[in-house]
């Protein structure tokens, strides 16, 4: 299982919050994206927690939309994360990280500027 520590933030007008240790990760063995933020004071339960049962979130667009509709965002990410994300998932089926169109953008992506 990954995991990438990221900020999340609140989206409800009135209501500012936001967790800079949010966690976003891939888990193999549910073969979901997940995200888990605001952990809870007594029990370390997170308050927000999206990929709980398989094939919750097969992409990160997928759980971008769920975590919106939530009243929470954790965009943008950087590329070089979504680059992680996207080959720790790749790594998980079996099949080889970043192939074809998709892998030649993320490359260049990551390039030092």
């Amino acid at each position: 299982m990954s995991r990438y520590t990221i900020a999340v933030t609140g989206t409800v007008p009135g209501q500012v919050r936001s967790d800079p240790d949010a966690v976003i990760g891939y888990d193999p063995p549910l073969r979901t994206y997940f995200l888990q933020a605001f952990p809870h004071q007594e029990t370390d339960e997170p308050g927000l927690w999206l990929g709980t049962h398989d094939r919750a979130f097969e992409t990160l667009e997928d759980l971008h939309r769920a975590a919106i509709s939530h009243g929470y965002d954790f965009m943008p990410l950087s590329p070089k994360l979504v680059a992680k994300l996207v080959d720790d998932k790749a790594a998980a089926s079996g099949r080889p990280k970043r192939e074809g169109i998709l892998g030649q953008l993320l490359k260049h992506l990551n390039q030092p500027k």
